[in-house]
């Protein structure tokens, strides 16, 4: 009874709270695809509400925005939350988890498991639903649009940062025992991470309605023994051409050609299970074509 109680209390204060402002809600459905053996599918719902809002042009759309989403992919299902607070209209917090599980098919497309040392080779351990992936973030984002300082439909030159620390883990995996998932390259961790981005675009009102660069900075921030040897510990960068499409107004389009960093490997040890290889001194990265991606958002 005493956690009926509680539990009725809570339900009141929120309807409360809520009943006291002005809460507005969206929803998204999100298809992604790309060259790579890729899909997801996400619905996201949306609530915004206004928190702390001032008289100043910085202060005035203050909010409180959380984000519900379920995604699904042919080899996994996550479900995850996100609150964004919006002090002032340049800068962000945010604070989020995920939750998901996954399956594989074949050999091929692996979507959870332990990644293995078998004579000197990566083999999957792990089946369908057989552990947990988790992740919980902090995050913090820096924005600025030119038009705030000169309006101007045609004056959205758009720049924004943004910085999270993660913590992801496997319920199955051991300290320092790597594994899979989404079918990666297997060098996942339990531990804190550090994640990156830097946007500078182009916002126009046309059917091409944003031109943008996008890099994305990765890296490892625990200590696993020997982790230098094989570059565990370098960032790994994403950049990202992008080109977003204003279909209707509910519906839009973005298109990314996407390239990356990879480490090289001396040859004696190239084909090696990841953590046996030998990272080169004199040319420790090179940046390779990723893939083409494409993310179809409907909006209601």
């Amino acid at each position: 009874m005493k956690r009926i109680a509680i539990l009725i209390l809570i339900a009141l204060i929120s309807q409360a709270v809520f009943a006291q402002t002005d809460v507005t809600s969206s929803s998204e459905l999100v298809l992604q695809i790309s060259t790579l053996p890729e899909l997801k599918f996400a619905f996201t719902q949306n609530y915004t509400f206004p928190f702390m809002q001032g008289d100043s042009p910085l202060t005035e759309g203050n909010n409180i925005n959380l984000a519900l989403t379920g995604e699904i992919t042919p080899i996994t299902l996550n479900v995850n939350a996100k609150a964004v607070w919006t002090p002032i209209a340049f800068l962000q917090f945010s604070a989020g988890g995920l939750i998901g599980t996954g399956w594989n098919i074949g050999d091929d497309l692996t979507g959870i498991g332990l990644n293995t040392n078998v004579g000197d080779a990566s083999v999957r351990d792990g089946g369908a639903f057989d552990g947990i992936h988790y992740k919980a973030l902090i995050g913090g984002t820096f924005q600025f649009d030119l038009a705030a300082i000169f309006p101007g439909e045609w004056n959205h030159v758009v720049f924004q940062t943004y910085h999270e620390i993660n913590y992801m883990g496997y319920s199955r995996a051991s300290a320092n025992q790597p594994w899979f998932y989404e079918s990666d390259s297997g060098e996942n961790m339990n531990g804190f991470s550090y994640y990156g981005n830097l946007v500078i675009g182009y916002q126009m009102p046309l059917f091409l309605n944003m031109v943008a660069f996008l890099a994305e900075a990765n890296l490892n921030m625990y200590d696993t023994p020997g982790r230098t040897a094989w570059g565990d510990d370098l960032i790994r960068w994403t950049f990202s051409g992008i080109l977003s499409f204003d279909i209707t107004r509910q519906f839009s389009a973005a298109v990314l050609v996407q390239f990356r960093t990879l480490r090289n490997f001396t040859e004696e040890t190239k084909d090696l299970y990841y953590q046996n290889r030998v990272l080169k001194t004199d040319d420790k990265l090179r940046l390779e074509f990723f893939r083409v991606a494409a993310a179809l958002t409907y909006k209601f």
